[in-house]
């Protein structure tokens, strides 16, 4: 997974990554810029920013249609680790079905 390096590395469910996606979390839960990053290492926090992320991203219009691979470029900005994935995706459904 890409992470950024330093106090806005990847952080949460689906790695919240970069000062301005840090500050737009902030200000949706009302805390302030230097609480999230500690926020973010809990339960609740990385739980929390990956909802608001996939909202905020509109993502069911990805995943409501299975395509993983617009999913995944818009969760990475990128392919990285994409086969994987795939299959991972694969076995849930066959699991869930």
């Amino acid at each position: 997974f890409p992470v950024t390096i330093g106090r806005y590395k990847g952080r949460g469910l689906i790695q919240i990554t970069g000062k301005y996606n840090y500050q737009q979390f902030a200000d949706y839960i009302g805390f302030s810029l230097d609480e999230i990053p500690d926020y973010l290492e809990t339960y609740d926090g990385a739980l929390i920013s990956a909802c608001w992320f996939w909202n905020v991203n509109n993502l069911n219009r990805f995943a409501d249609t299975g395509d993983m691979r617009r999913l995944t470029k818009a969760i990475n900005g990128g392919y990285n680790g994409y086969a994987d994935r795939y299959k991972l995706y694969q076995r849930a459904l066959e699991i869930i079905k």
